[in-house]
């Protein structure tokens, strides 16, 4: 069974198993410097996270104002980010980024950190037809997006040209900047973007 999970990202048991071990090299335990930058100086809307993990950065929107969904398909980092949000443990919903119903369909901002890569390239113009559904034209897909060569996936990152024939149709590059500060597992690949979805 082990063996299975081992070779498919894509399901709930994958990461349950990874949880429930603390086999989390992704895991920043902290609010990174960017994201406090990026609510700096960025006016509160409406934001997902999704993928979200551990969910620190959902308490960080929360506290600035933002309204917040944290949503994950794996039951137990829905179970950990509760635990660690306390009071804040009703912004974490468990479900399906592809087929999860939201009250309202369409965010100003979803925030990325560590879920693009965490799938295989096969999953990734999903990901993007999803988000163009989920982002109100002229909002943001923010956050960290991983570049390189795959070793051993996941994570899965993107070359150059794979990230703009990904992204280019639909979205702007408004920011790109590289991460001084990743975790090993991602270090020299990690870059900070800003991408607008273009108006229809």
């Amino acid at each position: 069974m082990e063996q299975v999970m081992e070779q498919d990202a894509t399901t709930p048991d994958f990461w349950d198993v990874r949880y429930d071990s603390g086999r989390m090299p992704w895991d920043n335990r902290g609010v990174p410097k960017n994201v406090k930058d990026y609510i700096a100086r960025t006016p509160p809307g409406r934001i997902l996270i999704p993928g979200c993990g551990s969910a620190y950065e959902a308490a960080a929107f929360h506290e600035a104002g933002w309204s917040v969904t944290a949503l994950d398909f794996s039951s137990v980092a829905v179970e950990r980010a509760r635990l660690i949000l306390g009071s804040f443990d009703h912004l974490v919903v468990l479900g399906d980024f592809f087929k999860h119903e939201f009250s309202e369909p369409l965010f100003d901002v979803v925030y990325e950190r560590t879920f693009l890569c965490s799938m295989p390239q096969r999953l990734w113009p999903n990901y993007v037809a999803r988000m163009c559904q989920l982002i109100r034209p002229g909002g943001n897909l923010v956050g960290f997006f991983l570049y390189g060569q795959a070793v051993e996936p996941p994570p899965y990152p993107m070359t150059e040209l794979q990230g703009k024939m990904l992204f280019g149709r639909d979205f702007k590059c408004a920011e790109d900047e590289p991460i001084s500060d990743s975790l090993p597992v991602f270090a020299g690949m990690e870059r900070w973007q800003e991408w607008t979805r273009k108006s229809a």
